[in-house]
């Protein structure tokens, strides 16, 4: 990615943080970026294409803070995949400029799309992914249980994980415990699934 691409994505992501999806207006981005309106058009061409890249943006750089990208939900051999879930899941909750920025716009696309559908299967395609991620590593902690239940169990998780980022970044609840009620959730989804693969044996 060029340096100018990757400022004005950046340069999105934090527009789209401060102002929501429907305060994202290009001569602000522009500025924002340091670049030209039509070096954007050049490189997005329109208003949807800017938020699509920013979607995809954000994903992306969420993977690289949370060290997601590494292992893409499958364990390195010798990893605990317990530790590996708690730690993707729980470093959402750093209080980082780039992880709060990150997760506010998530939450601002995601908002964005009850109303206008037009990024609804872009943020569906990346929900899916993080929940089959979550999955993965929650079948290789309990490899015996139903992958159903696991699926339900990763939806759960990734659901809980984003309403406790909202309230964490409204000020309703402290970082600290925001990662405790994350943990405690964990270890019951994984007490659920191990009672079914005790059942199954």
């Amino acid at each position: 990615m060029s340096d100018r691409r990757r400022a004005i994505l950046e340069g999105a992501a934090r527009v789209i943080a401060r102002r929501g999806v429907r305060g994202l207006r290009v001569g602000e981005l522009a500025a924002e970026a340091g670049v030209s309106t039509s070096l954007i058009y050049y490189h997005f061409k329109d208003r949807t294409g800017i938020l699509r890249q920013a979607l995809a943006f954000i994903t992306d750089r969420a993977d690289r803070y949370t060290g997601a990208a590494d292992g893409a939900g499958v364990p390195p051999a010798g990893t605990d995949p317990r530790q590996l879930l708690e730690r993707i899941l729980l470093l959402e909750f750093q209080d980082l400029p780039e992880v709060r920025e990150n997760s506010t716009a998530w939450g601002e696309l995601r908002a964005h799309t009850i109303f206008d559908p037009e990024l609804r299967d872009e943020l569906s395609a990346a929900g899916a992914a993080w929940v089959e991620e979550v999955a993965g590593l929650l079948a290789a902690v309990c490899p015996a249980a139903p992958p159903a239940a696991v699926g339900s169990a990763a939806e759960r998780l990734t659901a809980l994980l984003e309403g406790l980022s909202s309230r964490w970044l409204s000020g309703l609840l402290p970082v600290g415990h925001a990662r405790d009620l994350m943990r405690g959730a964990i270890g019951v989804e994984i007490g659920l699934l191990g009672s079914l693969d005790a059942q199954i044996d």
